[in-house]
């Protein structure tokens, strides 16, 4: 049974789990290589249009980066089970830094062209069904169970830092010296990243198993995901949020068209949700635990709907602020309390292909919502395509709430592993 942790003892030091030294090392390796993963992404999608001037070579940026992670996931997640994680890991910043070196070169010989971006894209994305699963599957290894909340609520607000830092980092270097400053800064930041893995030691805790490299074994990882409740009820809500309330591609329509603020208000648009995400992942950090966690889970998707309703109707830019800040801070508790739920039910050899499924729910809905809000601003206009969709999030909410008694009425401390 996981220790239950007494109502009077609900806070502690935001970064608890900071003490652990492989956590601390594997948060570094984290943070530079999401950083530098953010800024890369940028990069390509600017040289992309610089090459094209086409919108939809962007839009065809996303489904080369999706496709693969649509095909592979399953094998990838199988494998990170399968093989030492922390090896699989170090493996896949060689291989980041060596595509970014694709990139540079190509870039610095006058070579590079549409394929290749989407190549080393797509190529990337590979990479992703192998890195994620192992990076995910290794944190419960690294904490004891009375920590775990904490450091999954470090990684979730590291990665919202990462968000913020790694565009803004983007922006300026292609401003002053041009894309291939970019490339050349990923090559030195998955490098980095390998490196501080390599000085990662801990306490061998099942960093692999013997399960078999086969269809019996994928087959044995979607079995338990739709067969546990828990884990498959927040991956659908976690699913639909993305898909209907998504709003990203359509922010330069409200900053130009709606609320008049122009390429600045835009880059605020943008960060704004980042910000609020930071802020509630710090005061999330200083909790031992969270009470009700599958009602809290439910009440934070439902807040992220009615923020996204009230972004969508909003003409005054501040508000317009503040709903997407609420926005982010009501997905920065779902989110930690979805990961928490997953890791904490889900068996240590079971981890990486329950990550490698779920990748295919939190990548897969974002990008395909972008097209539906595409699809729905063409059809109904964009402020009430983005309302609409946040309603659609509220409903999906309590249909859940309904249909899965077990999310609804977990509470957080009682779960036997």
């Amino acid at each position: 049974m996981l220790q239950y942790i007494s109502p009077m003892d609900k806070s502690r030091s935001p970064f608890s789990a900071l003490k652990f030294p492989a956590i601390r090392l594997l948060m570094l390796s984290l943070f530079v290589a999401h950083t530098t993963n953010q800024m890369q992404i940028v990069a390509i999608n600017w040289h992309m249009y610089e090459l094209t001037h086409s919108a939809i070579s962007l839009g065809l940026l996303g489904l080369s980066g999706f496709l693969p992670i649509l095909s592979f996931s399953l094998i990838g997640g199988t494998l990170v089970d399968r093989f030492n994680k922390k090896q699989v890991l170090t493996i896949t910043q060689v291989i980041l830094a060596a595509n970014s070196l694709i990139l540079l070169l190509t870039t610095l010989t006058h070579t590079v062209s549409p394929s290749v971006l989407y190549g080393v894209f797509a190529l990337n994305s590979v990479v992703a069904v192998f890195s994620l699963p192992a990076r995910q599957a290794m944190f419960p290894l690294l904490v004891p169970k009375e920590h775990l909340l904490n450091a999954i609520t470090i990684m979730n607000t590291t990665w919202q830092i990462t968000v913020i830092l790694g565009p803004t980092i983007a922006g300026l270097l292609i401003a002053l010296t041009g894309v291939q400053s970019v490339y050349f800064g990923s090559v030195i930041g998955f490098l980095f990243s390998f490196t501080v893995l390599l000085f990662l030691h801990f306490e061998h805790r099942a960093m692999e198993s013997k399960i078999p490299f086969n269809l019996a074994s994928i087959k044995e990882g979607l079995h338990f995901v739709f067969k546990t409740p828990l884990i498959y009820s927040t991956m659908l809500v976690d699913f639909f949020a993305t898909f209907f309330a998504s709003s990203t591609t359509l922010m330069p329509i409200f900053a130009k068209d709606i609320l008049m603020v122009g390429p600045r208000g835009l880059g605020l648009l943008y960060a704004a949700p980042a910000v609020g995400a930071l802020i509630t992942g710090i005061v999330l950090s200083a909790k031992n635990s969270l009470n009700n966690q599958g009602r809290t889970l439910l009440i934070a998707v439902f807040l992220y709907g009615l923020a996204t309703v009230g972004f969508g109707f909003s003409k005054i830019f501040i508000f317009s602020l503040l709903f997407l800040a609420l926005s982010g801070a009501a997905d920065t508790v779902s989110a930690v309390i979805r990961n928490t739920i997953r890791q904490m039910r889900t068996p240590n050899e079971m981890r990486g292909r329950m990550t490698a499924i779920n990748m295919n729910f939190f990548i897969g809905g974002p990008y395909l919502g972008e097209t539906e809000a595409g699809i729905a601003a063409s059809i109904f206009g964009t402020p009430l395509s983005v309302a609409l969709g946040g309603v659609a999030t509220v409903a999906f909410t309590f249909f859940v709430a309904m249909v899965v008694p077990k999310l609804r009425q977990y509470k957080g401390h009682d779960v036997e592993l």
